[in-house]
């Protein structure tokens, strides 16, 4: 009698577990990629110094870079998520509005400019405007990665940014 109870009480956390994850996660919609490359790296150690200007990438261990292609409809999100590493984009057409979960506030990056996602920073992009957005992106994650992006559950400090 007490292994049954014991298996009930496992099997309706692992539901309410697997219930609760799916609740969670904020979708994306209006998205697509294309995915051009991954390529897998040693460790990388590279500097480069000028009397104006300097470049550091520093890993330990190997490394995937993945390149894609995102194309976001008007009204498209990519929903609340993460990378395990660093994510380089470039804004090619139109413009997107990058909200970071640490302050919620909008910052818009037009065709021409993009910004550098550090890593296991929660974010969301949107396409606020009436024109497709292309942007292209080069991330960098440990070798074997499965994924670059990691859904996120939407942050309580933004609830009305979906």
């Amino acid at each position: 009698m007490r292994f049954r109870f014991v298996l009930a009480l496992l099997l309706a956390v692992a539901g309410v577990g697997a219930y609760g994850g799916s609740v969670l996660a904020t979708p994306m919609s209006g998205v697509t990629s294309k995915l051009f490359a991954i390529g897998h790296v040693d460790e990388i150690n590279a500097k480069t110094l000028s009397s104006s200007w300097q470049a550091r990438i520093n890993t330990k261990g190997e490394s995937d870079i993945w390149m894609l292609e995102n194309t976001i409809a008007p009204g498209g999100s990519f929903g609340w998520h993460s990378h395990p590493g660093p994510s380089l984009v470039i804004v090619k057409t139109g413009a997107l509005t990058l909200y970071r979960a640490d302050d919620c506030t909008g910052q818009v990056v037009e065709a021409g400019y993009g910004f550098v996602d550090n890593g296991g920073d929660v974010h969301l992009v949107r396409n606020n405007g009436t024109v497709e957005t292309v942007v292209y992106v080069m991330s960098l994650v440990p070798r074997g990665t499965v994924s670059r992006r990691i859904d996120e559950p939407q942050p309580s400090s933004c609830p009305s940014i979906h």
